[in-house]
């Protein structure tokens, strides 16, 4: 029985995307980002700062790093609790070597949790970006719409309360959306997101609320991705990060600024024996002169 002609008939095939939050452009032709002092690449580092609770109830499904047994399980909570209370200092003791300030990415609840821990990040000049409520509290498609407009404004009025920063960016856990996430952020006065894994360039978004710009925030190159769930060694993450930026950094004498993205996750880079690899590749990077190191909200304020 042949397909009725409905079937075959799309009204957004064309030469562009399937949707209408952006619109398809080729990297390769795009303007550049134009970077202070005519610096090649903005390197823009993220650092999650999660509360995974103890007895999640993992719906619509646990994100990377939940609890794994049954309750209570107490060795993966330490393990988790580890980052924040000690693996975090680290990191952030190396990127004040390096001179460099990151996106911290913070679950309200633990901004609650350990109010010290967002004290010090605040103190050490690095941007505060909303990381939803919690490891739990995850967005998904067809969940609740009054659900995510609650967990949307209680994460960003916590965070912004106890920051007194503006917080304008956001990352969702688990990088997991409903379809209506970017439209409700937009609404709740953020300026960019950093769910969206598939550019090396901010692009902006269109929402029925306000434009949002999508910030390119590396998965590929994260240590929980190639550490974690690649099971590579710390030596091949450092190769592959340290390849990353080699390659942007080529790509942009051609083609001009680009955004290079790193994710570090406390409980994973912070340990004693993996802070040597996270130092490897900034001191290759500081090895470099044209780059510049921004945070979300300066890189919105280059696009702008």
């Amino acid at each position: 029985m042949p397909l009725d002609d409905l079937f075959l008939q799309y009204p957004k095939r064309g030469h562009h995307m399937d949707h209408d939050l952006y619109a398809w452009s080729n990297l390769f032709e795009r303007p550049p980002l134009q970077l202070p002092n005519e610096a090649k690449l903005a390197v823009m580092i993220t650092i999650p700062l999660e509360f995974f609770p103890l007895n999640p109830s993992g719906k619509p499904f646990k994100a990377p790093g939940s609890m794994v047994t049954p309750y209570p399980d107490f060795r993966h909570y330490t393990t988790r609790d580890y980052g924040n209370r000690v693996g975090v200092f680290r990191l952030m003791k190396v990127l004040e070597k390096y001179g460099l300030r990151a996106n911290m990415a913070i679950n309200s609840a633990l901004s609650e949790k350990y109010p010290l821990l967002l004290d010090e990040v605040v103190k050490a000049g690095h941007e505060v970006v909303a990381h939803g409520v919690d490891m739990d509290a995850l967005h998904y498609g067809g969940m609740d719409d009054e659900l995510e407009i609650k967990y949307i404004t209680e994460a960003l009025s916590v965070l912004r309360s106890r920051s007194g920063q503006a917080v304008k960016g956001w990352l969702s856990p688990a990088y997991a959306e409903s379809f209506y996430t970017p439209e409700r952020l937009a609404e709740a006065g953020c300026s960019y997101l950093c769910d969206w894994a598939n550019d090396d360039l901010p692009y902006w978004m269109k929402t029925p609320q306000g434009n949002l710009l999508a910030m390119p925030v590396s998965q590929e190159i994260s240590d929980r991705r190639i550490i974690i769930e690649y099971h590579q060694t710390e030596e091949s993450f450092v190769t592959q990060v340290i390849d990353q930026f080699e390659a942007l950094y080529e790509e942009a004498e051609t083609y001009g600024g680009r955004v290079f993205s790193l994710t570090l996750t406390p409980y994973i880079s912070g340990l004693p024996f993996r802070i040597q690899s996270v130092e490897a590749i900034l001191k290759h990077i500081s090895s470099k002169n044209t780059w510049v190191n921004l945070t979300g909200t300066e890189i919105v304020g280059l696009m702008s």
